[in-house]
């Protein structure tokens, strides 16, 4: 649906894209991951075709249109990261301009206008509106052409539950619709559960490309459980160390840090031991760490 071919966006002396090589195949749901200052909204507005590349080309459907002509247009919805409409319009008449843009039918405004939660807001000037609001009302008008290639740069940085729902309602539509979805997020929650697949971009390059479950696993692989004992001797450390080699103690304080896996043969070897649990926390491995690894080359 998109392919990037060694994609170059340079801005004078900074290069924010660097020779991306990228398939994103039709009919699935992926998320573009990555620092802040890593392309997303680069790579995202090209294939949107608001970009053009410096060199290398970025080319939609199974035509390979370039993403800068008006037919490849035609193909896709975009969503920016920062939405604005002019305050003095109501909701309903930012969206029925789009809807008239489109040439779309009438009823498509009553849809969409439902499906983003705003009817009851339909009739209030955008500029009464809450951020999360705008954000939905962006999300309405993104909604209205049933397109076949969503594109989203940071859909649910600024949403309120409602428009958080309304927004995994919309994948899930056109996940049914056979649509593909693009979309950058640093929200790892909604990645794990819209995605099918994780791109990660780093400083301007393609870092990595994992499955939202592949992802949840090396995030689980630099996990840390922290359990407090009634008394943490060396014997009990030593039998900890047995199924979790990294186990280490302060006072009555144990930390086991890898995979899920070990965490919980860790706490079984604790209770064997006939040790009393007081306290208990686990915490995934961090997003930044996970990309300073990939730089780094760490597992």
């Amino acid at each position: 649906m998109i392919r990037y071919e060694r994609f170059t966006k340079v801005y004078g002396a900074h290069t924010a894209v660097d020779a991306l090589t990228l398939d994103v195949p039709p009919g699935v749901v992926i998320a573009l991951l990555g620092p802040n200052g890593s392309g997303k909204t680069t790579s995202i507005k090209a294939a949107a075709g608001l970009i053009r590349p410096t060199s290398g080309s970025v080319r939609l459907g199974s035509a390979g249109l370039p993403a800068t002509d008006a037919a490849a247009r035609h193909l896709c919805a975009f969503l920016p990261q920062r939405v604005s409409f002019p305050d003095a319009l109501t909701g309903r008449e930012v969206v029925d301009f789009y809807r008239r843009m489109r040439n779309l039918p009438a009823d498509s405004v009553d849809r969409v206008m439902r499906f983003a939660s705003l009817n009851g807001a339909g009739s209030r000037a955008v500029g009464t509106y809450s951020g999360g609001m705008t954000q939905r009302l962006g999300l309405a008008v993104a909604m209205l052409p049933e397109a076949e290639l969503l594109l989203l740069d940071e859909p649910t940085a600024a949403l309120d539950p409602d428009g958080l729902a309304a927004f995994h309602d919309l994948v899930a539509a056109r996940r049914r619709a056979g649509s593909t979805v693009f979309f950058s997020s640093h929200q790892l929650g909604d990645v794990e559960r819209l995605a099918d697949l994780v791109i990660i971009v780093i400083a301007g390059r393609l870092a990595a490309t994992l499955t939202s479950s592949e992802l949840a696993a090396r995030l689980a692989e630099r996990g840390v459980m922290r359990v407090r004992v009634d008394e943490a001797t060396p014997a009990l450390l030593a039998r900890v160390r047995d199924v979790a080699p990294g186990a280490d103690a302060a006072g009555r304080d144990l930390s086991v840090p890898g995979p899920t896996a070990a965490r919980l043969a860790a706490l079984d070897a604790i209770r064997a031991a006939g040790a009393s649990v007081e306290s208990l926390s686990a915490e995934e491995g961090r997003l930044d760490e996970f990309y300073r690894s990939i730089v780094g080359g760490a597992p």
